[in-house]
């Protein structure tokens, strides 16, 4: 646990964004202000943040309000300095993030945040696991639907076919059975920004092509092929399955809480994500559709004037769902746990978020990440981690109890 004689257990940065704003509110409702978490906010309009601490009500007259910039090197080190938790949702991160890791690792000041931009935690991890290590730092990227249904599903599972069968998995199985929500411009200038790295930068092509891009140095290597990218008759659901947009970061960050946690998930662990369309032939051609929208999409990011044009057609920086969508969103994760041996000992476990994914439940998940890295006991020390690998236990019960996240056994 980070140093209790700083000033703040938690700061979230760019609390006036539109993520940023409902990490706000979420810690404002369940932790109060000036209570046992000691916590405020940042960012780089006065104004805004004013307005921000103002619409949380009364109760909020005290939060503190720190002012700074993404740009300002000496700024962001005092920052990490007063907190033993930055909270980071200032994207992309690629652009506005790597000085704020830097100052977190220099000063040995945990950190999450929500980035989906693979290239660039591999960079943060190439740059700084030796400093963090030294330090004391606890650096924990994808604190969001970009990874904890994925990364602290499997750590469920995987934990559940320990305790009843006293082995792990050796393979799990992701579905994404439904889910319902908008889609914000933060995230969309980060999914722009790694396109635009993708087609300037080859080293970046083949990153995002290996299977085990994040795994520690050493462990890079394993069963696991390609991502699915076209439709595939999932048996075991009964059911057609498509690709799945997330699975490229999902499926890298699970393989590295493999490899950190070795003994939990096995040393020939496999690993995969896709989305249920449902049987017959009509699912089929959804599947295939599916597939090949994808991979249109991908094509126009990788083209610049037709970047450039899918980009005026998304949500720009600040614009998301309403409060109305977000409270209607929801969704729903199927897992399958293979029994090394015994089929008939199989797990199948559910995720279920009762808010829309990107928004309004990763605003809960990044905001118990947060809490449970300043306040919780846990047994890491400085270092890259993932969620599953970082927090574990304490984290799936936040999310169960407090956040409206769950994960429960099929049967």
């Amino acid at each position: 646990m980070a140093s209790k004689k700083r000033e703040f257990d938690v700061v979230v940065w760019g609390a006036t964004g539109f993520t940023g704003r409902l990490v706000a509110e979420y810690l404002c409702k369940h932790y109060g202000v000036g209570k046992d978490l000691r916590w405020a906010i940042g960012g780089r309009n006065q104004g805004k943040l004013e307005g921000l601490r103002e619409g949380l009500g009364t109760v909020a007259a005290e939060l503190p309000i720190l002012l700074g910039d993404s740009a300002d090197a000496p700024f962001l080190r005092s920052l990490a300095e007063r907190t033993s938790v930055v909270c980071s949702t200032v994207g992309p991160y690629a652009k506005y993030g790597s000085d704020l890791v830097e100052a977190c690792v220099t000063t040995g000041t945990s950190y999450c945040d929500l980035t989906g931009e693979l290239q660039w935690i591999r960079r943060m991890m190439d740059r700084h696991q030796a400093a963090a290590a030294e330090s004391g730092a606890r650096i924990v990227h994808s604190c969001g639907f970009d990874c904890i249904p994925s990364d602290i599903g499997v750590f469920f599972l995987q934990s559940e076919m320990h305790a009843r069968h006293g082995v792990p998995c050796s393979r799990i199985k992701y579905r994404v059975k439904a889910f319902s929500g908008g889609f914000s411009g933060g995230t969309a200038a980060s999914m722009l920004e790694m396109m635009s790295e993708l087609q300037s930068d080859a080293a970046v092509r083949k990153l995002m092509a290996d299977p085990y891009a994040l795994n520690p140095e050493g462990k890079r290597q394993g069963p696991d092929g390609a991502d699915q990218v076209g439709p595939v008759f999932d048996d075991d659901f009964n059911s057609w399955t498509g690709p799945f947009v997330m699975a490229a970061l999902n499926t890298r960050v699970v393989r590295r809480s493999a490899a950190l946690l070795e003994e939990l998930y096995g040393s020939d662990f496999r690993y995969d994500e896709a989305v249920l369309m449902g049987p017959g032939p009509l699912a089929a051609v959804k599947a295939a559709g599916m597939a090949a929208g994808l991979g249109g999409v991908l094509v126009a990011g990788a083209i610049g004037p037709l970047r450039r044009l899918l980009a005026r057609a998304l949500p720009k920086p600040g614009e998301g769902p309403s409060a109305k969508q977000r409270e209607e969103g929801y969704f729903d994760i199927q897992l399958l746990g293979e029994h090394p041996r015994d089929k008939e000992k199989n797990l199948r476990a559910k995720v279920y978020g009762d808010r829309d994914p990107g928004y309004g439940s990763t605003a809960k998940m990044l905001g118990e990440s947060a809490v449970c890295l300043a306040l919780d006991s846990l047994e890491v020390e400085g270092g890259f981690w993932t969620t599953a690998a970082a927090m574990g236990e304490p984290l799936l019960a936040r999310l169960n109890e407090r956040a409206g996240v769950t994960f429960t056994l099929d049967g």
